[in-house]
C-alpha cells in the first residue's frame, strides 16, 4: 500500500470517528430554520448550579442542555411527565411523554403513537451516550400563524413577548429554566437586494474590458482577488451556522461542516482557490505557449455560480429575517452574504462577458485565415 493511499484512508478513518462521537444528541429531527423574527433568549437556571449548562441554539429553534453532574436531570413534558433525562450515564427519552414525538419538528404536528400515556410510568429509551441533549420545546417558541397583538399593533418595534418557563426535576429538588421570547422587527429586505444588484452589475461590467489587453489582465486579477474575498465570506457564514448550530470543538465543527453545510462549505473553498488562480498570473501562456486565459474565465464563472447558488442564495433569508442562525451581530451577516453574492455573481456575469468576447475574437480569427 503506498503512502498516498494510507493517508487517504487515515484520513477518511478520522473523519468518520469524528462524525460518530462528535454530536450530541438532538432528541428529536433536525429542522433548523434560515431565520427568524423572535428571538429566544435563556435567563438562566433556578436554583442555578455549576453543572448545568442551558443555551439556545439554531436562531432559537432548540434548547439545549448539559449536564455535567453526578446526578441525571429529567427534563419535564407539557403535561409534568417525564420527558428527557440526561446525566453521567447519557440521554434518554420518555416514549410514553407526548413531548417525545410533539418536539420532533418545529410545528409540533407528529402524530400521537398508541403507547403515549402522561400518567404511566417512563419508559426510557437511550439515545446518546453524551451530558447533552438539544430539543424543540414550544414553551420557548411562537407556534400561532400570526403574530401576537402587540405585534400587529406596533409591528416596527421590539416587543417582549412573554417570559417562558420549562421544568427540570434533580435528586436535591426541582429546578427551572427561564427566559424570554422577544418579537424583534425585521429588516427592509429589499434594501439589501438592491445592494447586491448593483454590486453584482458594477462587478460584472468589468467582463467588457478586451481580456488580452492590461486592462483585462488586471480586471481579471481584481476579479479573482474579489472572488476569493467573498469566498471566504461563505466560509465565515457557514462557520457561523454550525456554531450556532451548537457545534463545539474541532470534531463538532467538523461533523456539522461535513453533514449539514458540506455544499456551502465545498463552493465558498471553491471560490477561494479559483479565486486565488485568477489572482496570481493565471492568464499567462502555459508552457506550449496556448493562451490560458479561457480556462480561468471558465473557472471563475463556475465559482461564481456556485457561491452564489449555495452559499448566498442559501443564505439569503438573513436579508428578512431579523434573528439569523449565526452567532454574531445579524448586520454583520447580512454584509457577509452581499459579498457573497456580489462577488459570486459578479464574478459569474464577468467571466461569461470574457469568454463571449473570446470566443467571437476566436471566430473571428479562424474566417481570417480561412479567408
Amino acid at each position: 500500500m503506498n503512502p498516498l493511499t494510507r493517508a487517504a484512508l487515515l484520513l477518511a478513518g478520522t473523519v468518520c470517528a469524528l462524525l460518530a462521537t462528535a454530536a450530541p444528541a438532538a432528541a428529536h429531527g433536525a429542522d433548523a430554520p434560515n431565520g427568524s423574527d423572535y428571538r429566544t433568549e435563556v435567563t438562566g437556571v433556578t436554583p442555578a448550579g455549576p453543572q448545568l449548562r442551558v443555551r439556545v441554539v439554531e436562531a432559537g429553534a432548540r434548547l439545549e442542555l448539559t449536564n455535567t453532574g453526578a446526578e441525571p436531570v429529567e427534563v419535564i413534558g407539557y403535561s409534568g411527565e417525564p420527558y428527557l433525562r440526561v446525566g453521567p450515564d447519557g440521554v434518554f427519552e420518555n416514549t410514553r411523554s407526548p413531548a417525545t414525538y410533539l418536539n420532533r419538528t418545529i410545528a409540533g404536528d407528529t402524530v400521537l403513537p398508541a403507547e403515549v400515556d402522561p400518567a404511566a410510568a417512563p419508559h426510557w429509551r437511550r439515545v446518546d451516550d453524551g451530558p447533552t441533549v438539544r430539543w424543540h420545546d414550544q414553551r420557548a417558541l411562537w407556534r400561532e400563524p400570526g403574530p401576537p397583538a402587540q405585534v400587529r399593533a406596533a409591528p416596527d418595534r421590539e416587543h417582549l413577548v412573554r417570559d417562558w418557563a420549562v421544568p427540570l426535576r434533580a435528586a436535591p429538588g426541582p429546578l427551572e429554566i427561564r427566559g424570554t421570547l422577544t418579537w424583534v422587527p425585521p429588516p427592509d429586505a429589499y434594501v439589501w437586494w438592491v445592494a447586491v444588484t448593483l454590486g453584482a452589475l458594477a462587478v460584472g461590467a468589468v467582463g467588457l474590458l478586451p481580456a488580452a489587453s492590461m486592462p483585462g489582465r488586471r480586471a481579471l486579477t481584481g476579479l479573482g482577488g474579489l472572488l476569493a474575498c467573498g469566498g471566504l465570506a461563505a466560509v465565515l457564514v457557514t462557520i457561523g451556522r454550525v456554531r450556532d448550530a451548537g457545534a463545539e470543538g474541532v470534531g463538532g465543527m467538523l461533523a456539522g461542516l461535513l453533514t449539514g453545510q458540506a455544499w456551502a462549505l465545498l463552493a465558498g473553498l471553491g471560490a477561494i482557490a479559483a479565486g486565488w488562480w485568477a489572482s496570481t498570473g493565471s492568464s499567462a501562456p502555459t508552457a506550449d505557449g496556448a493562451p490560458r486565459r479561457s480556462h480561468v474565465d471558465f473557472v471563475v464563472a463556475l465559482a461564481g455560480a456556485c457561491v452564489a447558488l449555495f452559499a448566498g442564495v442559501a443564505n439569503a433569508a438573513a436579508f428578512a429575517r431579523s434573528v439569523p442562525p449565526v452567532p454574531w451581530p445579524a448586520t454583520a451577516t447580512r454584509v457577509l452574504v452581499v459579498l457573497v453574492l456580489v462577488a459570486g455573481a459578479g464574478a459569474l456575469a464577468a467571466a461569461v462577458l470574457r469568454l463571449h468576447a473570446t470566443g467571437r475574437t476566436a471566430a473571428s480569427l479562424v474566417a481570417a485565415t480561412k479567408d
